[in-house]
Parts: structure tokens; sequence; C-alpha cells
């Protein structure tokens, strides 16, 4: 029952702040200028996260900082890739995905007052995120720095899966 009310909570404080957003943008000229502008748009996806990150915490609901990490990570993308025209970066930037998804994790974990779950289960997406991503960019040739030595990265991930099979043996 409490959380059915804490997740109607999220949800009304969620509308009732983009509704004031969405308000004050046709009374307020300058906030229009900046909310209708072409390079600006993927901030709303951001403040949307942000929002959600709000309400996790006003609420108390660590769980909601899943979607906000994805929100904020995916609104910071688009801006990025609206502000360099670079969109063909899609190639190797959904890996980013599971990192996202992974700081969200963190922060969970971490809002419960729990660091080394936090770190176990919050860092594994992000390092394999990281790892990816520099995998894949480097094939599209968007990290010059590797050029053809990314196959290098393979051997890097094959070995920390190889470790960490050990590990968690032990």
């Amino acid at each position: 029952m409490a959380q059915v009310k804490r997740g109607r909570v999220i949800a009304a404080v969620i509308l009732i702040l983009l509704g004031i957003y969405l308000f004050a943008i046709q009374f307020v000229p300058a906030l229009r200028a900046f909310s209708v502008n072409e390079n600006t748009w993927p901030l709303i996806i951001v403040g949307i996260g942000v929002l959600f990150l709000l309400g996790a915490l006003l609420t108390w609901a660590p769980g909601m900082m899943v979607p906000a990490a994805i929100l904020m990570g995916l609104g910071a993308l688009l801006f990025w890739q609206n502000a360099t025209n670079n969109w063909s970066s899609w190639a190797y930037a959904w890996t980013l995905f599971p990192g996202f998804v992974g700081v969200g994790i963190f922060l969970m974990f971490l809002m419960q007052g729990n660091l080394r779950q936090a770190i176990i289960a919050g860092g594994t997406p992000i390092l394999l995120s990281v790892a990816a991503f520099l995998i894949f960019a480097s094939f599209f040739g968007a990290l010059g720095m590797f050029g053809q030595y990314w196959p290098l990265l393979l051997i890097l991930l094959g070995v920390i899966f190889l470790a960490q099979a050990f590990w968690k043996r032990a």
C-alpha cells in the first residue's frame, strides 16, 4: 500500500512541476525562447530525469533512481549529438545505456545505505558499458587513439570476464 502511495506522489510531483514549467513558458519570453530552441530540446529529457531524481529523493523511493539515470543519460547523449550533429554516433552510443542503468543501480543502493552492493551491482554494468563503448567507438573510427588496436579492448574485456569468473568463486 505504501508503495502505491509513493508512486502516486512521485507521479503527482512530476506532473505538477511539468505543468508549472509548461505554463511558465507561455508567459516568460526568455524561458519560451530557451525552451523552444532547436539546440536545447534534449534538455527537456534531462529535466524529466531530474524530476524523477527529485521524486526519488523527496519520497525516498530508491527504485526511481534507475529511470532517472536513464533519462538524464539519454538527454545528455541527445544534447551532445544535437550540438555536434554527430547522429551517426548511434552506431556505438547505444552501448552507454547499460552504463546509465548501472549509474541508477549504484545510486539506488547508495540511497539504501549499501555502498558495497552499490559498487558491485552498479559498477559491473558501468564497466561493461564503458568497455563496449570503447570497443565499438574504436571499431567505427570514432576514437582515433586506438586505431587498428581496438581488438586489444576485446582481449582486455575477456580477461576481465575471466578474472570475474575466478573472483566470484573465491
